[in-house]
């Protein structure tokens, strides 16, 4: 009876050290392009000439109370669920903190500069794993009211769908809007962040996935990616690179050219050696200094285009 009673501890010990183990997915909760545009709470920008319209989340935090409440409640739920949580308000005032930094980086010989949307410099600055978009309406049936609600669990990096729900909560004479959803969506949490984690565990098991482009700065110097070293071009260098250092070897060339390779579905570990979150740029950057060291001696710069894509232009910093 003593040996069970000490085996049965053991294995209780053991499944809540294992469950002490799992790794939560970090998650910041956003309003919808759709709820944005509804209210007016939009900016334009400026893509290289191209004007293109999103989401002004400042905007829609300074003027809508009632947002703001939302998201405290969504925040509420998931925590109660232990996913960590980075906050948008708090996210938004650190981007201000260093709006300048990225307009003045440049490259020292041709003035290639860094292109960044609003978006990706505010995931890439919150560098949270999944973004929870929301968006609700208020239905008012006489006296009463209720909320219909879409709730988008999406992957920060590759903007990928990976969970979601949908539904009206119940009706209500007296209950606030933030209430009322929180209500709402409660009903289906459970299997909302069932979806998350799920996705997360086979992220850790397959690694994350980002897209790479390496090009070559056309400044005279008559290197470009059929250029040989040691008997192999530099295409073939990039794709043995790429093989040794994905996870699985796990990588798809989409297109290659002397001049551009480009690089899909790139497997890379969720975190780097130190604990801290992997992304993109980090990977890439490593690449960098392979390619700077010899046999190759390349100075190249690197652009991040959020989390989970990045620019390597070789030739030059």
């Amino acid at each position: 009876m003593k040996r069970t009673v000490l085996i049965l501890c053991a294995y209780l010990f053991t499944a809540a050290a294992l469950s002490a183990q799992v790794r939560r997915p970090t998650i910041m909760v956003v309003p919808s392009d759709v709820w944005c545009n509804t209210n007016g709470y939009v900016t334009e920008y400026d893509n290289q000439g191209v004007r293109q319209i999103l989401p002004d989340y400042r905007l829609a935090l300074q003027s809508d109370p009632v947002l703001v409440a939302s998201i405290a409640r969504i925040n509420m739920l998931m925590s109660d669920r232990g996913f960590p949580l980075k906050d948008l308000e708090s996210t938004l005032k650190t981007m201000e903190r260093d709006a300048a930094e990225n307009s003045l980086i440049q490259g020292k010989t041709t003035g290639a500069s860094i292109s960044e949307s609003p978006i990706d410099i505010l995931r890439r600055t919150a560098r949270a794993d999944i973004i929870l978009s929301l968006t609700w309406s208020v239905n008012t049936v006489g006296p009463k009211k209720s909320v219909t609600y879409t709730l988008q669990g999406l992957d920060a990096y590759t903007d990928v769908q990976i969970a979601g729900a949908q539904g009206t909560g119940t009706q209500s004479f007296s209950s606030e809007v933030p209430v009322l959803l929180e209500e709402a969506i409660n009903t289906h949490m459970d299997t909302f962040t069932e979806q998350l984690q799920s996705y997360f565990d086979d992220l850790e098991s397959h690694g994350r996935a980002i897209s790479v482009a390496v090009m070559v700065f056309d400044n005279g110097s008559d290197i470009d990616l059929e250029t040989e070293y040691n008997g192999s071009e530099l295409s073939e260098i990039l794709d043995n690179w790429m093989y040794e250092n994905t996870v699985g070897h796990e990588y798809i060339k989409t297109n290659e050219t002397e001049t551009r390779a480009e690089y899909e579905d790139v497997r890379i570990p969720l975190a780097r050696s130190n604990g801290m979150s992997m992304d993109a740029e980090y990977f890439i950057r490593e690449l960098r200094r392979y390619l700077g060291e010899a046999p190759f001696n390349l100075p190249c710069k690197l652009i991040p285009r959020g989390l989970g894509r990045a620019l390597l232009v070789i030739g030059d910093k």
